[in-house]
Formats: C-alpha cells, structure tokens, sequence
C-alpha cells in the first residue's frame, strides 16, 4: 500500500477565497450607505455614481481575492511536497520495465510518504511493491555497531579494548582498539581493495577465514591517526560479537535486534533461501540488464550482509528512538563525533555518518553491494527519516533520498510559521 500526503490539509487555505464571497455584496452596499449619510455638506457634482461605488469597490474585493488566491496556492504546494517528490523519483526510475525502488518518509515515527517505482523481477515481469525486501549492504555497519554497544552495556567487553584481548595473533592489535574499528580510524587494510578478493568472494568462508585473509596485510596508518572508511574493521567487529557472545552474528543479530524490534522481514542475506517479497538485484551493462553477481555472503558479513524493508526499517529507528534496545546514554556513544589523534574532528560515530548541512543535523548512511544500492537520511532534532532502496547498482538512491528528506523538512517548517 502506498502512503501520500494528505490533500484534505492542502485544500483548507483555498477554502478562505469562498469566505469573502457571501459578504462582498452586503460590503457594497455597507460603503455606500456610509458614504451617503453624509452629503448634507457636499455638492450634487461631488456624489459619485453607483456606477463608480460598483466599480471602486469591485476593484478592491477583486485585488483582495487575488492576494487571497496567490498566498493560498503557495501554501498548498509548501504544505504537500508529494508531486515534487513523484517527479524526482519518476526521474530517476525512468525505464518503468527496469529495475526500481521503493521510498519512505516518515515524521514522528509515522509513515508520511511510501511508494514503489519500477520491478521486483524483470523475467517475471513483476512490480515493485513497497513491501519489498533489499539487500541493505553498508546499512548494515549500524546493526553491527549497536550489537558491540549490547556487549558493552552488559559488561561483556568495552569499546577502548584493544583487539588483541580478543583476537591474539592479529598485527598491531595491541594498538588497534573496538573504538578504532567503529569509527574507521584503525589504519587497516581494507580487503575489499584486494585484487586477490575474487579468489574468495564465492568462498563460504568462516569469520576468522576471512580475516585472516586480509590480516597481514600492510596498514595505511596508525590507529588515530586518519579517517578512513573501511569495510573490513566491521568484519573484525562481526567476529568478536561471535567470540564474545557464543552466537553467529546472525542469531545474534535476529535475536536481539530484529525480533525485539518486530523487523518480521529482516534477515541475514541469502540467495538459496525463500524469501516473501525479495526484490532481486540487477546490474545493468552494455547489453543491458543482467541478474547481480553471486557471492558468498560470508564475505561482506557484519559489513554488508544484511536485508530488510522500509517498514522494518523505520521500526529500528523508532526502537532506537525509544531507548528500547539500548539506554540514552549508551547509545549516545554511536552518535558522537570522535577526534584524531592530532585533534581533528571525523564526521562518523559508530554506523552512522554525522553531518551538518545548512545548520541541520544529519545522521545518514548509504549502502552498495551488487546489485543493490541503499540510503537511510534522519533529521533527528525534527524526526524526519528517509529510506530510499534500489534494485541495481545502476540507480543511486543516495542523493534523490538527501533531497526528498530537505523537502520534506522544508515544508514542515513552512507549516510551522
């Protein structure tokens, strides 16, 4: 089902044109008579017509009503951004038999704007619907961060540990803490850069496989000292959240997180299993689309590995919101913006990008695994939130999400005026 703006609240303004209509005759005649109870003292010449009364005043109501008219058209288009939002989202899904999306608005934790563009399934020919399921890719960094924040809040382990405690034999581990892994500021390889990464990217390789894959790799810096994004230091978070808790990051996870939060269709990713409502991935090449590239998904892990919907998606950030999985004060930690070692500021907490645009605070985060593209954008002062899932790599949802939700927000606050 899809969700749009409310047009009742939009029409309302129009409604104050219709209000001076039932008054302009008894108006006329009101001016007139007050305008001739008063001719003991002016000539025969100077009592005008009741041809210019009709025509003075008519000019009056009518510029009156005009001022009415323009004033109230710009508050129906400040008060339902929906049509500017359809004409960005059909420009971008243009090929309405190609892949596509679904988007959503909420305010309040309440949905405002939920539409499907474009297919689920191209050889099946059918279309996307807004209960579709995604592969989330990078959105996923948020689940892992906050299951490491659970650990902590139950004693099990602490962000400023170093990684040594839990993995001995990983190089420098002694230097590289949780914290450093969160904020992407350990200096590890990322193993995602690898030109060896296909030898295994089909592989079903266990946690500790996959990083001692990339563990000996040369570091580009010392902890603290850069930002630097990097996929693998949240594979290295998926394994200790398994060392630490004696569960798979996926049960862990489902556990947790997903049933806690009623996330009914978030999973941890699979191409083999049954799954209602899945949106297949598809790239598009020269020759046109072509179904995604396979992996195995042990490889991307606690990095990029998991799948969701828009709904289950606005119930995390409700969760979140409502301090139902985590107290304020510990999950404050993964909106927190950390220094480098030389004291500069990083835009990143734990999971989330942390931005300030135009003087408003921004948490967002975008994901891209093959065949799939995502982007979550939340104003947290104003409880705005924008999810907007893709179907191919060949349409970004990133910046079309950013400007959906700055619609959406500048209408609030014309409203509020």
């Amino acid at each position: 089902m899809n969700v749009t703006f409310p047009s009742e609240a939009a029409a309302l303004p129009l409604a104050s044109i219709f209000l001076w209509i039932p008054h302009y005759r008894h108006y006329k005649e009101e001016q007139r008579s007050n305008l001739y109870s008063g001719l003991c003292s002016v000539t025969t010449k100077e009592i005008p017509t009741s041809k210019d009364i009709n025509k003075k005043y008519t000019m009056k109501i009518f510029f009156k009503l005009t001022v009415i008219f323009v004033l109230a058209a710009t508050s129906v288009l400040a008060q339902n951004p929906e049509p500017k939002i359809d004409s960005l989202l059909n420009n971008l899904f243009k090929d309405k038999n190609g892949p596509g999306g679904v988007f959503m608005i909420a305010k309040g934790g309440v949905p405002i704007y939920r539409k499907a563009f474009g297919k689920a399934n191209l050889e099946l020919a059918f279309d996307m619907t807004p209960e579709n399921v995604f592969q989330l890719g990078s959105l996923t960094k948020q689940f892992t961060a906050v299951a490491i924040l659970l650990l902590e809040a139950q004693g099990k382990l602490n962000t400023a540990d170093p990684i040594a405690e839990y993995i001995p034999d990983y190089p420098f581990g002694d230097e590289i803490t949780i914290h450093h892994l969160l904020t992407h500021t350990s200096g590890i390889a990322d193993f995602t850069k690898m030109k060896s990464l296909p030898e295994i990217a089909q592989q079903d390789l266990t946690p500790k496989q996959v990083v001692d894959f990339f563990k000996n790799e040369p570091r580009a810096f010392k902890p603290g000292e850069k930002f630097e994004y990097n996929n693998a230091g949240y594979v290295i978070l998926g394994y200790v959240i398994e060392l630490v808790s004696g569960l798979s990051y996926e049960n862990f996870i489902t556990k947790n997180i997903f049933e806690k939060a009623g996330m009914i269709s978030s999973r941890y990713a699979s191409d083999i299993a049954i799954i209602k409502h899945r949106a297949y991935g598809y790239q598009k090449k020269e020759i046109g689309y072509q179904n995604k590239k396979n992996i195995s998904f042990n490889i991307p892990f606690s990095a990029g590995s998991l799948m969701s919907t828009v709904d289950d998606m606005l119930k995390w950030q409700n969760v979140l919101n409502q301090n139902l999985i985590l107290n304020v004060a510990v999950l404050n930690k993964a909106f927190k913006k950390y220094k480098l070692i030389n004291g500069d500021n990083i835009d990143y907490g734990y999971g989330w990008h942390l931005k300030e645009i135009n003087g408003i605070a921004v948490r967002e985060h975008g994901g891209s695994i093959f065949g799939f593209k995502t982007m979550s954008v939340y104003f947290p002062k104003e409880d705005i939130l924008a999810i907007g899932l893709s179907n191919c790599d060949c349409n970004s949802p990133t910046q079309v999400t950013r400007d959906i939700a700055f619609l959406v927000l500048g209408a609030r606050r014309i409203n509020k005026k």
